[in-house]
């Protein structure tokens, strides 16, 4: 266990969709490690990170970068160039994570439950979709995280337009099977699942609204689950982490139906950390502080010289 640091880069901004949390949860990391005598320094990533993180002489890197460019292989790739430790997961368990679409197909080869799904493209027959995968029905860009693209579609004439918008974001989007039923998020740090957090919001589903800015949304944790489905919920997290290559910390999300089963939906490798994020209210529920949340991912901070 890394016991000193010395001089931490805390990587925030970056230009993906989520530049705006991102620079909200990497200045609550940089105020928790800076209130703990940690000498850490906020690095707003652009194309000069490289000179700065060289010039800078970074001990470790706090990775806080959402989306593209942070969870998708670049930073880390870079950052083990540099021989940097880091936090989070190796390259490969960024961009496994961040593809929905390749996240779900491991999953399915690894036993574990994920609704059905299908790639769908401007030229995509809506009618077929929704003869495999029925209505209502979910329209995601594979590569982008908080929701930032997402629809829910309940008329076959909104699939289009559905499909158009996730465009915007990614040239790679699926259709996803709707599952009716409860949402429930698990975070993970190091080989330990957190508390289950259960997610009700009055919007259609937990959108970027309900994530970041509403009031109306409600965290339940401890969640509604019997003891036996906690640690079924939490197991299923844990397997879905560890197929995905994930490392160090992590977030995954879960739907569970009417019946009881529960489904995974996608895998955060670089989770928010702001007051409305999820995986500090987890930690708290275990009873780590946020600073104590903060220095424990540090802590499991390496060099992934094999990734």
């Amino acid at each position: 266990m890394t016991t000193h640091f010395g001089k931490v880069a805390v990587l925030m901004g970056g230009q993906s969709a989520e530049r705006a949390i991102s620079l909200q949860s990497g200045e609550a990391v940089l105020a928790a490690l800076v209130s703990q005598g940690i000498d850490a320094h906020k690095v707003d990533v652009d194309k000069t990170v490289a000179e700065r993180l060289t010039q800078g002489q970074f001990d470790y890197a706090f990775v806080v970068l959402h989306g593209r460019g942070g969870e998708g292989g670049e930073i880390q790739g870079l950052l083990d160039i540099l021989e940097i430790p880091y936090t989070g997961s190796s390259v490969m368990g960024a961009v496994l994570s961040l593809n929905k679409a390749l996240s779900k197909d491991l999953w399915r080869q690894a036993g574990l439950p994920t609704a059905s799904f299908m790639h769908v493209t401007s030229a995509t027959d809506p009618e077929h979709v929704i003869d495999e995968l029925g209505l209502p029905l979910f329209t995601k860009p594979v590569n982008e995280g908080s929701s930032i693209g997402m629809s829910k579609v309940s008329r076959s004439e909104d699939l289009g337009p559905a499909i158009e918008l996730a465009l915007q974001y990614d040239k790679e989007v699926i259709a996803e099977c709707w599952v009716d039923g409860e949402e429930y998020t698990v975070a993970v740090l190091g080989e330990e699942a957190l508390p289950v957090i259960q997610l009700k919001t009055p919007n259609d589903f937990y959108d970027y609204d309900a994530k970041y800015e509403a009031n109306t949304t409600e965290y339940l944790c401890p969640s509604d689950l019997s003891k036996q489905d906690e640690k079924l919920c939490q197991n299923i997290a844990i397997e879905a982490f560890k197929a995905l290559r994930m490392e160090g910390w992590g977030r995954i999300d879960l739907m569970r139906d009417k019946t009881g089963q529960f489904y995974l939906l996608e895998a955060n490798s670089v989770p928010g950390m702001t007051d409305h994020s999820l995986v500090p209210m987890a930690a708290q529920q275990a009873g780590l502080s946020f600073e104590q949340l903060v220095r424990s991912i540090l802590e499991k901070s390496q060099y992934k010289e094999a990734s």
